[in-house]
C-alpha cells in the first residue's frame, strides 16, 4: 500500500507565496517521478511540474513562478509558488511513479489534492 498526502494549500492574497508538500509513504522501493497537477473549476486537470532525479519539467504557464523540489530521504516533493495570481486557484494534486519492489515496474499514484485559493 502506498499513500501520497499533500499539504500546504491555503487562501493567499495575489502576489503571495505558498509551499505545497507531498509525502509518500508505504511500501516503496524507489520513486521514479514526483510531480504536481492542478484542476480549476470548469477546466481540465493540467500539468504543473514534474521531477525525475534532478531533471525538472514545468508547464510554460507556471515556469516563472513555480519551483519543484524533492527530498528523497523522506520521499517528499515540494512545490514552491511565488507571486501568485488568482488564476492559480485550483486543487493541486501530487503524483508519483513508484517502484514497490526492485524487480517491478512502477505504478502511478495520486494524492487526494490540496486547495489553493488566490484571492483578495
Amino acid at each position: 500500500q502506498v499513500q501520497l498526502v499533500e499539504s500546504g494549500g491555503d487562501l493567499v492574497q495575489p502576489g503571495g507565496s505558498l509551499r505545497l508538500s507531498c509525502a509518500a509513504s508505504g511500501s516503496i522501493f524507489r520513486i521514479y517521478l514526483m510531480g504536481w497537477y492542478r484542476k480549476a473549476p470548469g477546466k481540465q486537470r493540467e500539468l504543473v511540474a514534474t521531477m525525475i532525479s534532478n531533471t525538472t519539467n514545468y508547464a510554460d504557464s507556471v515556469k516563472d513562478r513555480v519551483t519543484i523540489s524533492r527530498d528523497n530521504a523522506v520521499n517528499t516533493a515540494y512545490l514552491q509558488m511565488n507571486s501568485l495570481k488568482p488564476d492559480y486557484s485550483a486543487v493541486y494534486y501530487c503524483t508519483a511513479h513508484i517502484h514497490r519492489m526492485a524487480w517491478s515496474t512502477y505504478s502511478v499514484y495520486w494524492g487526494q489534492g490540496t486547495q489553493v485559493t488566490v484571492s483578495s
